[in-house]
């Protein structure tokens, strides 16, 4: 059993009955076609079912999947890659003019980052993931083993099922970027989670938390550059999205806040570009 914390007589744990490291991506995928298996990754977002029970516990680590390149084309990161690795690269850093920093910094802490992996987050496609809300509006692609290379995109929309996600690519695109969030403390879960990408033909905005999982909508690149049509565009993409009460806000303060932050995202990318 491996147990994450006990406050007074109740005790949050996990129960793996069977560790297997995985010798091949071949030998994982066939593992995890069983429905009593998990990738567990870095293991850290599974802490979010308690006192759950793990037939197969699945570990990716030794099949080379920890590594942050670049080619010409793009950015590659493994599945096993962490979010410490990501928030802390120069060239991403550079790519997104500070925007992938921004989006990580503030997921629980630097020790949690070291472990949690982007595979991970992705994977889960949390209502609450920055990173999926930053990575929609990057246009990023995901490949599965078994299923190939795919638009994150639809990816978020109807999952990987049983499949192992070994990569997520980032295509090199001349763009601005700027990603923002709204929260209760600085390492909370969001309340609401924005990102805005512009690039020489296409605009795009994605809003995550809300709290449902991120979209993205898609807009000509010569829109929201002033205020009056920053609010319009803010609107519309608020409008085209369904937004819902929970502990941390409610529904109609969500998309008030989603037109406000979208609406300073479309200006500083605008201000950028110009």
């Amino acid at each position: 059993s491996y147990s994450t914390k006990q406050i007074g007589q109740v005790e949050d744990y996990m129960n793996i009955a069977q560790y297997v490291k995985a010798k091949s991506l071949e030998e994982a995928w066939e593992l995890n076609q069983k429905k009593t298996a998990v990738v567990f990754g870095g293991g850290c977002w599974l802490r979010l079912s308690p006192q759950r029970r793990i037939q197969t516990a699945i570990d990716l680590s030794g099949l080379g999947l920890d590594t942050l390149a670049e080619t010409e084309e793009a950015f590659v990161l493994g599945a096993m890659v962490t979010l410490r690795q990501i928030e802390t690269s120069p060239a991403l850093y550079a790519a997104t003019q500070g925007a992938v920093k921004e989006a990580l910094r503030h997921i629980v802490g630097v020790q949690f980052r070291n472990l949690a992996t982007v595979g991970g987050s992705i994977f889960g496609r949390f209502g609450f993931s920055d990173v999926l809300t930053l990575f929609l509006t990057l246009e990023a692609e995901v490949e599965l083993h078994r299923g190939g290379r795919m638009p994150l995109a639809e990816f978020a929309k109807q999952g990987g099922g049983n499949d192992i996600l070994t990569q997520i690519i980032i295509p090199k695109k001349k763009r601005r970027t700027a990603y923002t969030s709204l929260r209760l403390n600085a390492t909370d879960f969001p309340i609401l989670a924005c990102s805005v990408v512009r690039t020489a033909d296409t605009l795009l905005c994605a809003v995550g938390a809300r709290p449902a999982r991120a979209e993205v909508r898609s807009f000509d690149s010569t829109r929201g550059l002033t205020e009056a049509d920053a609010t319009a565009v803010a609107t519309e993409v608020a409008a085209s999205m369904n937004f819902e009460d929970n502990t941390r806000g409610s529904a109609a303060y969500r998309r008030d806040m989603a037109v406000e932050l979208c609406r300073r995202l479309l200006l500083q990318t605008g201000k950028e570009e110009a």
